[in-house]
C-alpha cells in the first residue's frame, strides 16, 4: 500500500481530499495510507512567493516529499473575483492578512464588494493539485466552479469563502450543499478527479 502525505496543515482541505481521491473511477478503492502533517515533527512551512496557483501547488508538493520523504499531493487554490482584478487569488487564506480567519477574510472582500451589485460579482474557486515523488511531477490537474459573491452568509458547511459563494445552478452556497454536492461540483472536486485516474494508474 502506497503512504501519500496530504501537504496541507488545513484539515478541512485534508479531509475533502481524502474523500474525494480515496476511490478510483470505478468505486474501488485505492492502496493509499493517506498521511498528514500532524503525523510528523513539526516543519516550518515553506513560503508560498509563487505567482501561480500552479507554482505554489508544485512549490509546497516539492518542499514536504522533500522533507518528509514520502509521494506528497499539494495542492493551491483561491477565489478570483472578477471585479477585484482576480483578486484574492493566490492570497486567498490571508486575504486579510498573515494568520487571518475565514471571518475576517469574509469581512474584507464582502466590504470591497460593497459599491458592486451582487448580480455582478461573478466569481470562481479555482484549484491546481500536484502529486511528486519529491524528484517529479507525477501528475498534475486544475479545476475550478463559477459563481458569485453575496452579502449575507448562507449554510453551516464547507470553509473559507464557501458561506458567500453562491452556485446559480443549484440555487444555493456552497457552505448549503451537502458533502457529495460540492465534491461533485467543487474546484477542488474537479481537480483531484482529474487527478484520480493517473494515480490509479501510477499505483496500478
Amino acid at each position: 500500500m502506497r503512504e501519500i502525505l496530504i501537504a496541507t496543515g488545513n484539515p478541512d482541505k485534508a479531509r475533502e481530499i481524502e474523500q474525494i481521491l480515496g476511490v478510483a473511477d470505478n468505486g474501488t478503492p485505492l492502496p493509499i495510507r493517506w498521511r498528514r502533517l500532524v503525523e510528523f515533527d513539526p516543519i516550518k512551512e515553506p513560503i508560498e512567493d509563487g505567482a501561480t496557483f500552479q507554482a505554489n501547488a508544485e512549490l509546497k508538493a516539492r518542499y514536504y516529499a522533500d522533507a518528509i520523504g514520502l509521494w506528497t499531493l499539494a495542492d493551491d487554490s483561491g477565489l478570483e473575483v472578477d471585479a477585484l482584478g482576480g483578486a484574492p487569488g493566490v492570497r486567498s487564506a490571508r486575504y486579510a492578512g498573515e494568520h487571518a480567519s475565514y471571518a475576517d477574510n469574509n469581512t474584507l472582500l464582502v466590504a470591497q464588494l460593497a459599491d458592486v451589485p451582487e448580480a455582478t460579482r461573478i466569481a470562481r474557486y479555482r484549484c491546481v493539485a500536484v502529486l511528486t515523488d519529491g524528484r517529479r511531477i507525477l501528475a498534475s490537474a486544475e479545476g475550478s466552479v463559477e459563481g458569485r459573491i453575496i452579502d449575507t452568509p448562507r449554510g453551516r458547511g464547507g470553509f473559507g469563502y464557501d458561506p458567500h459563494f453562491y452556485v446559480d445552478d443549484l440555487g444555493m452556497t456552497m457552505a448549503e450543499m451537502t458533502a457529495d454536492q460540492k465534491h461533485a461540483i467543487s474546484h477542488r472536486g474537479r481537480a483531484i478527479r482529474a487527478l484520480r485516474s493517473e494515480l490509479a494508474r501510477l499505483l496500478a
